[in-house]
Order: structure tokens, then C-alpha cells, then sequence
């Protein structure tokens, strides 16, 4: 009896500790609920946030076809069209000259009216009445005085040929293009416009004092090269301009661009060069491409504390939104760090409504599927998650199809390859976007009996993979991707074959 009893107990006790056992247990599994929950909110939050940012950020170019304009919209491009032809006819384009007339004591009045110096941007008559102090001056030969009256004509010849970014300013040319590039002033006043007109003007007298004519013979070194590029287009045709900010991290070039006012003003000058090269690629035709995309890369950029950056990218932020309106058809950022948000809000004040909506933002998590919604993956970096490389002696963009595969949430799919060629070489590349996946590489003979072939072990992958593989048998190549995850993903891959000689 004393047993039995003492096996209930212990049968009490031991359901007593499996209770405790298990209670510990649920109350753990509903904590990493709560917490995996909590981890879900907050995802979903910044995805909320990334998407207000976006969407507060969308903007789409608006069209150059005449036909697609509003009528208060044609009636401001007429009256700028006017304005601009009235000033280059009446050569007041550009500001006037003056020239100051200084008395030799060694000559009298009358030589000193001769010696007046006429300057080319000078207007007609600008010294008459000057010589009435002295009677005698006014009584001279009447061949001089034609002579006097032709050389003044010639100075004052009016300058039809006058253009900018090699498009001709005058609107009687009839020239599409004069439409494509005062539109831009336009809409970067709102379509006001005087003040369009006034923009145009300064545009005009800084590209003189810019010296911009002579900007893309000069060598500037290649000092920073890495640090801003232009490579490859967008889905729309616009030419990408790479800003990787992190290369300015290294001690020695931050102080060979910065160190000292001369050296600020010759990465500006640099940076205007990249901006004209950028412009060349463009057509400033009605349908075409008038702008460029511009990526910012902030991954290990210097941080706020240092001074010289605030200044000369508050500079350069300055020069280009003054001269270079509507250039910009995205700018996008990616691998932002916390500490530019704070940058950006102090720079936001100095930026007109219209630059600021084509701001698009991505941490570094999103940063290939942010870009992918603007340029093709052919066409984005393999750093970027994307296929293109800086040197490629396998693949061009033009080369082969990208394909691409959906990969649902704990799915497996499978991409093959035809090997029917013998001692040919294949050659592949497989891109994920959405995050890390099991992938693995096979040879699979079309002969049972052989033997499968490991090209590439199972392996988690997240980031570009190329691999080639040559076959002395006829088969095919399976590529396997596995997505274990909750979260549905995409993979990119192309491939080509290079055919044995006979």
C-alpha cells in the first residue's frame, strides 16, 4: 500500500513538474511570438515608412510633345520663346560692358573723343553727345565718320548661333530642341515666365565665367574617378550617374579634395565636367531623353562632423539646381545611414519642391529591389546585387535574355540549361533579390547510366554568382534555388553557350 502510494505521489509530482515544464515552455514560445511579432510590426513600419517616403517621392517626367501641354503651359513657353528672341536679336542676352574713359593730360579734348575704346557687347550710339563740349570735334572728315559708323555695325552684329548644351537658343530656328531646353527653365519656375527668363540669363553669364566652352578638354585628374561615374541607362533610356560618397572616407583624398578652399572649387569644377559628359548622351528631342538618373551611394560616406563635405555638397547642390534645372529625373539613395537624415532635413530648405520630389531613399537591405524599379538588372552593379560588371568579357548587355523566376515562400524551383553541344562551355549568371536562398549546381547526363555531376554544392547565397562548366556528354544543367523563408523573392539568370571548334 505504502508503494502505491508513494507512486502516486510521484506520478503527482512528475505531472506537477511536466505542467511546470510545459507552462515554462508555452510561456517561451508565446514570447518569441510576441517578439518575432513585435520584429513583424517593425518591419512592417519601415516598410510602410520606405513606401510613404516613395510614394511621397514618385515623379513623373512630364511629356515635351507640344500636344501634351495644358494651355496655360503653351502660353507661358510662347511668351518665353518671345522674350528669348527679342534678347538675341537685340543683343541684351547677355549684361552689357561698360567701358570707362580716362583724360590724358598730354592730349587735348578733341583726341581724347578718338581714343574712346568701343567695346564689342556695346550698344549703338552709346558715346554720342559726348563731343559737344567742343564744337570743334563735331567738324571732321565725313570719311572717318563712316568709317567710325561701319566698324560699330560690325560690333554690333547680332549673334543667331547662340546655344547652350548644343542646342540653339533662338526660336525662330525652328529647332524642337529650343522647346525640350526652355521648357526645363520653365518648369523649374513653376512656369513663371520672368523669372524662367532671369534663370536662363544667369545659366548664360555663369557658363561664360564657368569658362564651361573649354570644361570638357581639361584634364582634372583621376583622382576621383571612383568617387563619381556615369555607366549604363535605366528602363527609360536615361544615363546613370554613380556619387559614391564612401571613397571620400579615405584620409588621403578627403584632404587632397578638400583640404583647402582651391581644392573645393576643383571638385566642383570636376563635378560640372561629369555633369556636361552626362549631357552629351542626351537628345533633348520631344520624345526622347533630357535627363539623367542619378544614384547616390552614402555607404561609409564621412559623417556630418566633417565640415568641408557640408560645404562643398551644399555648393555643388547650389551650382547645379541654378544651372542645370530638370536634369535630375530621379535621384535616388541608397545604404542611408541614420545621420543623413538629419543632413538631408538641413539641406531640405534650400531645395525647390520639384528637386525634392524626386528623392527616393533606401536603407541597405532594399537597396537592389529599389533600384531594380528604375534600371533593368543587366544593368545594375553586381556590388548592387544587379548582373553588370566593370569589365565583362562574357556577357554585354545586348549579349542574351535576363529571365527571371518567382520564388514563393518555402518553395523550390529549378532553372536547366540544355547541353546537348559536346565539349561545349557554359556559362551562367543567377542573381537573388529578397534575401539569402539553398542553391546548388548539377550536371545531370542525358545517359541513366552516368553519373550526376556536383558543379556547386548546396550553399546559401545572397549575393551575384557566375560559374561555367564544360560537358563531354550530352545532358543539361540544373541550377536548384531553394527559399525556406516566409517571404516570397525573385532570381535573375542568363546564360550562354560557347561552342567547341571543329
Amino acid at each position: 500500500m505504502t508503494v502505491e502510494v508513494q507512486s502516486e505521489a510521484t506520478q503527482v509530482a512528475e505531472v506537477v513538474v511536466l505542467q511546470e515544464e510545459l507552462l515554462e515552455a508555452t510561456k517561451k514560445v508565446e514570447e518569441e511570438v510576441e517578439n518575432e511579432n513585435e520584429k513583424i510590426e517593425e518591419d512592417e513600419k519601415e516598410e510602410a515608412k520606405l513606401k510613404t517616403i516613395e510614394k511621397s517621392s514618385s515623379y513623373r517626367e512630364e511629356s515635351n510633345f507640344l500636344s501634351d501641354l495644358k494651355e496655360n503651359e503653351k502660353k507661358a513657353l510662347n511668351e518665353l520663346k518671345s522674350k528669348v528672341e527679342e534678347a538675341i536679336l537685340g543683343n541684351t542676352l547677355f549684361k552689357k560692358e561698360e567701358t570707362n574713359t580716362k583724360k590724358s593730360p598730354e592730349k587735348g579734348d578733341g583726341e581724347e573723343k578718338k581714343d574712346v575704346e568701343v567695346k564689342v557687347d556695346c550698344q549703338v550710339g552709346e558715346e554720342e553727345g559726348k563731343n559737344e563740349e567742343n564744337p570743334d570735334t563735331n567738324v571732321g572728315n565725313s570719311e572717318e565718320k563712316e568709317k567710325e559708323e561701319g566698324d560699330l555695325d560690325v560690333v554690333d552684329e547680332v549673334d543667331k548661333e547662340i546655344s547652350i548644351w548644343g542646342v540653339p537658343l533662338l526660336p525662330s530656328k525652328g529647332d524642337e530642341k529650343t522647346n525640350v531646353v526652355l521648357l526645363k527653365f520653365l518648369r523649374a519656375r513653376d512656369y513663371k515666365v520672368n523669372e524662367s527668363f532671369e534663370m536662363l540669363k544667369k545659366t548664360l553669364e555663369w557658363r561664360k565665367e564657368f569658362k564651361i566652352q573649354s570644361i570638357l578638354e581639361e584634364d582634372l585628374g583621376s583622382d576621383l574617378a571612383p568617387s563619381a561615374y556615369m555607366s549604363g541607362i535605366d528602363s527609360q533610356g536615361h544615363p546613370i550617374c554613380y556619387n559614391i560618397f564612401g571613397v571620400l572616407d579615405d584620409e588621403e583624398l578627403y584632404n587632397k579634395t578638400f583640404g583647402t578652399e582651391e581644392k573645393r572649387n576643383q571638385f566642383l569644377r570636376w563635378r560640372v565636367q561629369l555633369m556636361e559628359k552626362g549631357i552629351q548622351q542626351l537628345d533633348f528631342k520631344a520624345g526622347g531623353v533630357s535627363s539623367l538618373l542619378q544614384i547616390n551611394d552614402l555607404k561609409n560616406s564621412p559623417g556630418p562632423s566633417k565640415k568641408e563635405v557640408r560645404v562643398a555638397t551644399k555648393q555643388a547642390v547650389d551650382l547645379l539646381q541654378d544651372n542645370y534645372p530638370e536634369f535630375v529625373a530621379k535621384n535616388i539613395f541608397i545604404n542611408v545611414p541614420f545621420w543623413y537624415y538629419a543632413v538631408h532635413s538641413l539641406l531640405s530648405p534650400f531645395l525647390t519642391q520639384r528637386t525634392k520630389s524626386k528623392f527616393v531613399f533606401a536603407r541597405s537591405a532594399k537597396v537592389t529591389e529599389t533600384l531594380l524599379k528604375y534600371i533593368p538588372i543587366q544593368e545594375i552593379p553586381i556590388q548592387y546585387g544587379g548582373l553588370k560588371r566593370e569589365i565583362d568579357f562574357e556577357f554585354s548587355v545586348s549579349d542574351c535574355e535576363t529571365k527571371q523566376i518567382l520564388l514563393k515562400a518555402g518553395s523550390t524551383e529549378t532553372i536547366e540549361i540544355p547541353a546537348a553541344d559536346v565539349e561545349s562551355t557554359f556559362i551562367w549568371d543567377v542573381t537573388i533579390v529578397g534575401g539569402e536562398v539553398s542553391y546548388k549546381e548539377e550536371f545531370v547526363p542525358e545517359d541513366e547510366t552516368s553519373y550526376t555531376i556536383i558543379i556547386q554544392k548546396d550553399k546559401k547565397v545572397s549575393s551575384p554568382i557566375r560559374n561555367t562548366f564544360k560537358n563531354t556528354e550530352a545532358g543539361k544543367i540544373v541550377l536548384t534555388i531553394k527559399n525556406a523563408s516566409s517571404k516570397k523573392k525573385k532570381a535573375f539568370y542568363r546564360h550562354k553557350i560557347k561552342k567547341s571548334a571543329v
